[in-house]
């Protein structure tokens, strides 16, 4: 862990009590506002906007609709073509079908390359290629997975982490996929309850936050190895994996902590939502030092 005056520190700036389930919570590009979604009573979904207006948040509108969930499927849309999806990714006949619990988009460093990562709940990760529609790497953790993100989607794929039911959380570089053996990786057990969500720090992608069952935030750095490939004992190129190292860990609440989201304009600025039915605007100082 990072030592001395020069660690992180995470300070609570303001916080909302809700009146229903809080999934998921991201802030809007180039405002103070954030959004917040979730369940209220009798399963139909809410959404509500709120505004940062100095050390509270002030709600401005919200909506309530039903939406129903196709299991096993993966389906993107198009806002433009709202009716039908552009791309349906499905379990092929006589696959069992499994609950998607998170997708990510990633590889979309131009205007024909992209890929969708999702993980299952039986431990599976499938990267879908979106040029070619088809299955490009898949691996298996052994645990749910609960969250995938690459570390940044709108460039040439470079790391993606995924965490897991158990605590336990995985890097994969995917800079250079091995013929068999795919991505290497390095994985970190910070935990005993499930880590709900990862996110990238947008001002730097090698800094990342995760959330936990516990009530828990853990922010980690990323560092490369030396040499990030090298060539195995065919001549196939390799990728190898770099290290973790914990820079900060704070624990805010006796319940699960199921959404984060960074300030994609403020560096620091984050805001995570627990089952606690609260939504909380943190303040993560001291980045640049790190």
């Amino acid at each position: 862990m990072a030592a001395g005056l020069d660690r992180p520190q995470v300070v609570s700036h303001a916080q909302q009590a809700l009146n229903y389930t809080l999934f998921d919570c991201k802030w809007v590009p180039r405002s103070a506002r954030l959004l917040c979604l979730g369940s209220a009573a009798r399963g139909s979904g809410l959404l509500q906007l709120y505004e940062l207006r100095g050390g509270r948040l002030a709600l401005l509108r919200e909506a309530v609709w039903l939406a129903g969930i196709e299991r096993g499927t993966v389906k993107v849309w198009d806002p433009r073509q709202k009716d039908t999806p552009v791309a349906n990714m499905e379990p092929v006949q006589g696959e069992s079908k499994r609950d998607c619990w998170t997708v990510a988009f990633g590889n979309a460093y131009n205007q024909e390359e992209r890929v969708v990562c999702a993980g299952y709940d039986n431990g599976d990760i499938k990267l879908f290629d979106l040029k070619t529609m088809s299955l490009r790497w898949e691996t298996n953790i052994k645990n749910g997975v609960c969250s995938v993100e690459f570390d940044r989607k709108d460039v040439n794929m470079n790391k993606l982490v995924a965490t897991s039911l158990e605590g336990k959380f995985h890097v994969f570089d995917m800079r250079t996929q091995h013929p068999t053996k795919g991505f290497a990786s390095v994985s970190e057990k910070a935990q005993k309850s499930t880590i709900w969500q990862v996110r990238h720090l947008p001002q730097n992608r090698d800094i990342f936050m995760t959330s936990g069952g516990a009530g828990s935030l853990h922010l980690w750095k990323y560092e490369y190895p030396a040499q990030r490939s090298k060539k195995d004992s065919e001549g196939a190129e390799m990728g190898v994996a770099g290290s973790l190292s914990l820079l900060q860990n704070v624990t805010l609440s006796t319940q699960p902590i199921s959404s984060l989201d960074w300030s994609p304009d403020k560096k620091g600025l984050c805001v995570c939502g627990a089952f606690d039915q609260t939504v909380r605007v943190l303040i993560v100082t001291k980045l640049n030092k790190v």
